[in-house]
């Protein structure tokens, strides 16, 4: 297969993002795992703290997991007493995850750390830089969106 200069410089910046993002994962993991948590029942706390009761079927969607994989996560944090299951009181379909106040104290105590532990992975680019790269991998992101096969 001939593969162009431009096809090639594609391959390269994928594998570039895949290495980037596959580094800075590892590095937040291991902040997230030395306070007793895994990363999905950190980013399921997370949305909880900072976007309040969410529906049990829309947390999946919104921190990327599996919908089959929430109930298990949500069945550990509720028996590490960090959320609770609240019935919607409008619809008995819906159940809500809201964080207890041991979740909110745990994430009140490691989110400041977590916060700034980002913020030094990426000191390496300058703020512009930083504005560049959001903006271009949200273009990249979007532009994947709008193509149909």
């Amino acid at each position: 297969m001939n593969e162009t200069k431009d096809t090639k410089q594609s391959l390269k910046l994928f594998i570039v993002l895949s290495r980037a993002y596959k580094a800075l994962n590892e590095e937040i993991n291991k902040n997230i795992q030395e306070n007793g948590l895994n990363p999905t029942e950190f980013a399921v706390l997370e949305l909880l703290y900072h976007k309040g009761d969410q529906p049990l079927q829309q947390i999946g969607g919104k921190i990327l997991l599996a919908s089959g994989s929430i109930t298990y996560v949500v069945d550990k944090l509720e028996q590490k007493g960090y959320l609770k299951r609240v019935a919607c009181p409008k619809d008995r379909r819906v159940t809500y995850a809201q964080i207890s106040e041991t979740g909110r104290s745990l994430i009140d105590k490691i989110f400041p750390n977590h916060e700034e532990r980002i913020h030094e992975l990426m000191s390496a680019l300058s703020p512009e830089e930083k504005n560049d790269a959001i903006e271009l991998v949200k273009k990249l992101g979007l532009s994947i969106k709008n193509l149909s096969y």
